[in-house]
């Protein structure tokens, strides 16, 4: 983790191939349920909040808050996810509220071995924190006509301090290409996240990211791309 660590420090993100992010998670705990896990994906809720008037996005969500010096990471009651339109532009400036994310994915060894090499990470980084954390998960669609956003936003940052972007399945879609740029706009790197846990790590106060839309390979059939997506935010 140190290594990684240092990625990160010295670039302000990593992306981490599969193989990789395997080992790292499964040094926190079993990847038991994955199956069930990814399969959860299945059963996301329609984003109704889209101002561009898309169809194409479907979530859950969920916070949990985590203290320094303490072991526990513990969700917290369901509560909106909000982001000022300083950071979203699109959809910022409101409360939005999402089906929460499932008891049995929250708290079962997928979810909890992520949350754990998070913030061994994150901890890394941004010493002695007091964590809001959020988790979002995302299944992006694609069909004849019209294209998936995965960030319809644009490049942008979160307005954390540190996210995740797990790559959880993707299925006749093209592109996706996530971009990371300097906050003075200088491209500092691009990749596409290809297979189940590929993830890109980005320190949100130092760079902006984005992804490229996605669009069905056959578009006699619908495409999409899932994701989850994981914040933390410093309130100490």
């Amino acid at each position: 983790m140190s290594a990684l660590a240092d990625r990160m420090a010295a670039e302000g993100f990593a992306l981490v191939r599969a193989p990789e992010m395997r080992a790292l998670l499964e040094r926190y705990g079993a990847l038991s349920d994955w199956a069930a896990f990814a399969a959860s994906w299945n059963d996301l809720g329609l984003d109704t909040y889209m101002a561009d008037g898309g169809r194409y996005r479907k979530r859950r969500h969920a916070a949990f808050g985590a203290v320094a010096g303490a072991a526990e990471i513990a969700r917290k009651p369901h509560q909106p996810h909000y982001q000022s339109r300083d950071y979203n532009a699109l959809n910022g400036g409101i409360e939005r509220w999402f089906a929460p994310v499932l008891p049995e994915i929250g708290a079962g060894p997928s979810m909890t071995a992520i949350l754990r090499a998070c913030r061994d990470l994150f901890e890394r980084l941004t010493p002695a924190a007091s964590w809001h954390i959020e988790l979002h998960q995302f299944r992006i669609e694609a069909r004849r006509g019209e294209a998936g956003r995965p960030t319809p936003e644009g490049m942008h940052r979160d307005g954390v301090d540190h996210v995740l972007v797990l790559l959880i399945g993707r299925d006749n879609v093209r592109s996706g290409e996530t971009s990371i740029h300097a906050l003075d706009g200088r491209t500092l790197g691009s990749f596409t996240l290809t297979e189940p846990l590929d993830a890109a790590l980005v320190d949100d106060r130092r760079v902006m990211h984005g992804v490229t839309p996605v669009g069905p390979v056959d578009a006699s059939r619908p495409g999409f791309r899932d994701v989850l997506v994981v914040t933390f935010r410093n309130e100490a």
